[in-house]
């Protein structure tokens, strides 16, 4: 008998487009969004940062939220 299997929905929330403007909004807006993601039943599970290295453009400089939740929710 196989077990129930878990399975998950994703959602992506990029934070910012250029180094400058990734700081002031990730300071400012990152635990709302959580928060927010938290009550429609959204976990978080990673945040994901390029590298700040300066061979990259600026306009490549976010940071990315990454939420799940079980299909199953209501």
């Amino acid at each position: 008998m196989e077990k129930d299997r878990q399975q998950y929905e994703y959602t992506f929330v990029r934070i910012g487009e250029g180094w400058l403007k990734v700081k002031s909004e990730a300071e400012e807006d990152y635990q709302q969004i959580i928060h927010q993601h938290a009550r429609e039943g959204w976990r978080l599970v990673q945040v994901f940062a390029p590298s700040t290295d300066d061979n990259i453009a600026e306009s490549d400089k976010y940071y990315e939220l990454i939420f799940e939740r079980d299909l199953r929710h209501e």
